[in-house]
């Protein structure tokens, strides 16, 4: 009696344990029509997915140069850190889409000379298609982007470029683009887009560099987005973070900025990234 008795505690235990844990999937695509071609993108779906009925906020999780889809969910533990911090009441339930932006061409940005266009990809066909597949919340306060290293310039692109779509930025170890005009040109010169005028580059530095969106940024929509950034005190893009941190300061707008101890290292997103979703679930909650 008392064996069949543990056993059924076993299993209760089990299921329950179950139910606490949400799911990854890894090797997703959709279709570009912009990009022509599939596109694959990975996504968390937390514990009570498959058990309610519910809709969910959002948090589109870019990662850095060099990974694809699958670095938040190999490297960066998505799947624990996630369940962890909605099983300890830190984050709300809620879906992560993790898009690939390693294939073909890098990044995360529209190009100089307009032959390939991912931001277009990301705002026209990924985010429509996954919201409308999944039970995503539509509404802006339910929406928020974050990511890492070259991620982590994407999130702040997408958020100054459509603030009227995300409530929270996080961007982390950010890649804050060119310093100059004169340092894009350098730069793209000696890339595939080499044939791009003097015109299309400093229009795409204007598009990319964050300092420079930040001083542009319309007085009405200096608080239309929480911003949280971080970056470590070892990391080679100090520079760039301390910049758009002391940019926003000048501006007035409101953030966070934190520096802890580390450097461009998974170990120090890691870390991150329950303080992220707890930052993000603050608007998704009403703070």
């Amino acid at each position: 009696m008392k064996i069949a008795s543990l056993f059924v505690t076993l299993t209760l235990i089990s299921i329950n344990l179950s139910a606490q844990t949400g799911k990854v999937f890894e090797n997703l695509s959709l279709p570009s029509k912009i990009l022509n071609m599939e596109r694959k993108y990975a996504i968390y779906l937390p514990p009570d997915y498959e058990s309610s009925a519910r809709t969910y906020p959002v948090l589109y999780l870019l990662h850095g140069g060099g990974d694809d889809q699958t670095g938040w969910v190999q490297f960066g533990e998505v799947l624990n850190i996630t369940d962890k911090a909605i099983r300890e009441g830190k984050a709300t339930p809620m879906i992560i889409v993790m898009p690939d932006a390693n294939t073909t061409r890098r990044g995360y940005a529209n190009n100089a000379t307009g032959t390939w266009l991912y931001e277009d990809f990301f705002f026209k066909e990924l985010m429509p298609f996954v919201e409308k597949k999944y039970r995503i919340k539509s509404e802006k306060r339910f929406r928020a982007v974050a990511g890492l290293s070259m991620g982590g310039g994407g999130s702040f692109a997408f958020a100054l470029h459509h603030p009227e779509l995300f409530s929270s930025a996080c961007p982390l170890s950010a890649a804050t683009g060119p310093m100059s005009v004169e340092a894009a040109k350098m730069q793209i010169k000696r890339g595939p887009d080499s044939t791009a005028t003097d015109a299309q580059i400093e229009a795409f530095f204007n598009q990319q560099n964050v300092v420079h969106m930040v001083n542009n940024v319309p007085d009405d929509l200096k608080k239309a987005v929480r911003w949280y950034i971080d970056c470590g005190d070892d990391d080679f893009l100090f520079e760039g973070n301390s910049l758009v941190h002391i940019a926003m300061r000048k501006k007035e707008i409101p953030h966070e900025f934190r520096i802890r101890n580390g450097g461009h290292t998974w170990t120090y997103w890691r870390e991150a990234l329950p303080d992220v979703l707890e930052f993000i679930s603050q608007a998704f909650h009403q703070y």
